[in-house]
């Protein structure tokens, strides 16, 4: 299978592109049979006893080709790309509109434009900073209340007339006393390696790299929520989520909206915490080209 490089013709420049800030990586486990509904037939799920590794990618960038930003990816499952496994993202939620932009045409990711709103809940007098996803994964002020919680909303931005726009709220736990609790864990070097495309506004099927440098911590996983019509769902609601997803009529983009929102409720296994991170996202390579896109593309042979 031979792949070209795809040019990109947006605002970001050459590749590879560098983002600096801090994320949270949470895994979930993600029906099998629900996932390979989401992904092409070329590629092929990596399960095991019926799931796959799914879940979410939550990043706030202080620095990147178009500035700070916060963004919000759901991971539907990982597919194999032997000798090892990529990543497959079924939702893109940005707050900046060229990043958008460039994750559709550029990157092509099913990228969409939310706001992101952030506060925090019981906040002693003596820390009420927000600095980036930090204070969400339990890293700050030793003089913060143990009650303190952070919140996360999440709304997709859609037009007047479109009905049940996506809303997600991602909490944290209470804080503890973070007086015993400065270790900020290793710096370690990774490669993210994700497929993409397949969308409305790149339709050619693409594999993109991200090396990230970063110093990584185990922390509790986010609580999830969705303000309607699911609210706070854990291992106990799992069946009403079911029986909820098989009562509706869905058009294709609420099916995939649908299934994201599955994702993000799905059973949370482990939570990492990326601190003082950088990411290179380099130029996607195309592995099947479809001839129908939207605007012409320009490739570049690679060996």
């Amino acid at each position: 299978m031979e792949g070209v490089e795809a040019k990109s013709s947006s605002g970001y420049g050459k590749p590879p592109w560098i983002f600096r800030g801090s994320a949270l990586y949470q895994l979930h486990l993600v029906k099998a049979e629900k996932a390979r509904a989401c992904i092409p037939k070329e590629f092929k799920l990596v399960e095991a006893f019926g799931y796959t590794l799914g879940g979410f990618f939550l990043a706030s960038y202080d620095d990147s080709p178009v500035g700070a930003f916060d963004e919000l990816v759901v991971i539907a499952g990982l597919v194999w790309n032997r000798p090892t496994s990529c990543a497959w993202a079924t939702r893109v939620y940005v707050n900046n509109n060229e990043a958008c932009s460039h994750g559709r045409k550029d990157v092509g990711l099913p990228s969409q434009v939310a706001r992101f709103s952030k506060t925090i809940s019981a906040v002693s007098r003596q820390s009420r900073g927000w600095n980036g996803f930090s204070n969400m994964v339990q890293i700050g002020s030793e003089f913060r209340s143990p009650n303190d919680h952070l919140n996360v909303q999440v709304t997709e931005i859609k037009s007047l007339d479109a009905a049940d726009p996506c809303h997600i709220s991602l909490t944290s736990a209470a804080v503890p006393d973070l007086r015993f609790d400065r270790w900020m864990g290793p710096t370690i070097k990774m490669s993210l390696p994700s497929f993409s495309g397949g969308t409305e506004f790149n339709p050619n099927l693409l594999k993109y790299s991200c090396q990230i440098e970063c110093r990584v911590q185990a922390v509790k996983p986010l609580k999830v929520s969705r303000s309607f019509p699911l609210t706070n769902v854990d291992d106990k609601d799992q069946q009403s989520l079911q029986d909820y997803e098989g009562s509706i009529h869905m058009t294709k983009d609420h099916e995939k909206q649908n299934f994201s929102t599955y994702v993000m409720l799905s059973k949370p296994i482990l939570a990492l915490k990326f601190d003082q991170m950088k990411m290179q996202v380099e130029a996607p390579i195309v592995l099947y080209h479809c001839p129908n896109s939207l605007e012409p593309t320009t490739f570049s042979s690679v060996p």
